[in-house]
């Protein structure tokens, strides 16, 4: 196995110092991130307001109708002191069904009818939620900080023009178990929500439920190469490719012969 060492207090050190070489070398002060009150937004807060000032920091709850973790949101916006809002997509949510003939089919002759999608809906609500970050932030002169980690980003755990979409990632190159080593060596944040159970609020299971394979295994692999099991491997290695995609630009296609290229 691959010689491992983490140290969290020099990795969220380092990340404060990031943050403020970022923020300097683009010229902007404050940042915008969803809260969801799991772990990974929560972390993000805390190590932006360490890095800008928590008063430069905007908290941004969406809830898609009810949401029984909210209080765990107001939770982290008021332990950091960042500023707070609380926006229901659900509205928007519905519009969008209603549009797309979800809520009462109505598709006019010699048009297509769209299917209800159980996983097109679910990912819905990422989506939404982006654009609505993307306006506050662009309303605010601000930045959008990507919450995702590097175990959701390695199996594919995202929603692509949803949640991998910011102007930079904070966690990006932390795996699930070192994210939460790091919110641990935040003293300002409540370890209750640092180490609560990963969720993502939208299908009622936990992150490792939906997935089949657990953080730990996700983070061995990755750091180690192997988590212990050949079976669980092969899982998260087919995962990892399958959702390549989500990790890369778009794909452009080349409509000329090497030869032919303009220069």
């Amino acid at each position: 196995m691959n010689e491992y060492r983490f140290d969290p207090v020099s990795a969220r050190n380092r990340l404060v110092e990031e943050i403020r070489k970022t923020a300097k070398t683009q010229g902007f002060q404050k940042v915008v991130l969803g809260i969801s009150g799991g772990k990974d937004s929560t972390v993000t807060a805390a190590l932006c307001a360490r890095a800008l000032g928590r008063e430069n920091v905007y908290g941004v709850m969406l809830p898609d109708g009810e949401q029984k973790d909210l209080n765990d949101s107001r939770r982290v916006c008021d332990a950091l002191g960042i500023q707070k809002r609380i926006i229901n997509i659900g509205p928007m949510h519905d519009a969008l069904k209603a549009a797309a003939d979800q809520l009462a089919p109505a598709a006019k002759e010699g048009e297509f009818a769209i299917p209800y999608s159980r996983a097109s809906d679910v990912n819905v609500g990422p989506r939404l939620r982006m654009t609505m970050l993307r306006y506050i932030a662009q309303a605010l002169g601000a930045r959008l900080a990507g919450t995702g980690n590097l175990s959701e980003i390695t199996v594919g755990y995202c929603t692509k023009d949803g949640d991998t979409s910011c102007d930079f990632s904070v966690l990006g190159k932390l795996t699930s178990v070192e994210v939460v080593e790091v919110g641990l060596a935040m003293e300002e944040l409540p370890r209750e929500l640092v180490v609560k159970t990963p969720s993502d609020g939208l299908t009622g299971k936990s992150d490792e439920e939906n997935l089949g394979v657990s953080y730990l295994d996700i983070h061995r692999y990755i750091r180690f190469g192997a988590c212990g099991n050949a079976e669980t491997d092969e899982k998260i290695r087919a995962k990892e490719r399958a959702n390549m995609h989500k990790r890369r630009m778009p794909l452009t296609l080349n409509p000329f012969e090497e030869a032919d290229a303009p220069v």
